[in-house]
């Protein structure tokens, strides 16, 4: 059986270029309680909701194209397995599309068989499908504001 990693995809007016550099600029659509670079091939960023924390490194970086985030460490206090996320991918796609660009959101390793799956689809389409299109159409995203994440969870 095939293993069926959380996908997501929307489609905007902007650039390629303009995609890709929204995306990198993730305390604008993800957190704003984010600690390292999330600009640069091989950066290495940190973004915590209180006490539950993920940090990423930038493996795949090419300028309106793609971004890919390894996930090298997380705690995610909630979840029987706390490093459920652990060696999991977070893949961004992003492709010509008519007038405008198709922007999708592979999580390798984010499958129903994991626990945290429901929870973490949840998430992911608040902060993707919804911030992270906002961020690009609009200008502004929602991310979740360094007070709050500083003392809530994901």
């Amino acid at each position: 059986m095939k293993k069926q990693d959380y996908q997501a995809s929307f489609q905007v007016s902007a650039a390629p270029e303009q995609v890709f550099q929204q995306i990198n600029a993730v305390r604008n659509w993800w957190s704003e309680n984010i600690d390292g670079d999330t600009n640069k091939d091989g950066g290495v960023f940190s973004i915590h909701f209180g006490e539950t924390f993920v940090t990423m490194k930038i493996i795949t970086f090419i300028p309106g194209k793609k971004v890919v985030w390894y996930v090298t460490d997380c705690y995610l206090h909630w979840l029987a397995d706390k490093k459920e996320w652990k060696d999991t991918e977070v893949v961004f796609d992003i492709t010509p599309a008519g007038n405008g660009t198709n922007v999708s959101l592979t999580h390798v390793g984010l499958t129903p068989q994991v626990e945290c799956y429901e929870g973490c689809v949840k998430g992911w389409d608040q902060y993707f499908k919804d911030s992270l299109a906002k961020l690009i159409n609009e200008g502004a995203g929602l991310p979740q504001k360094k007070a709050v994440a500083e003392k809530e969870t994901v």
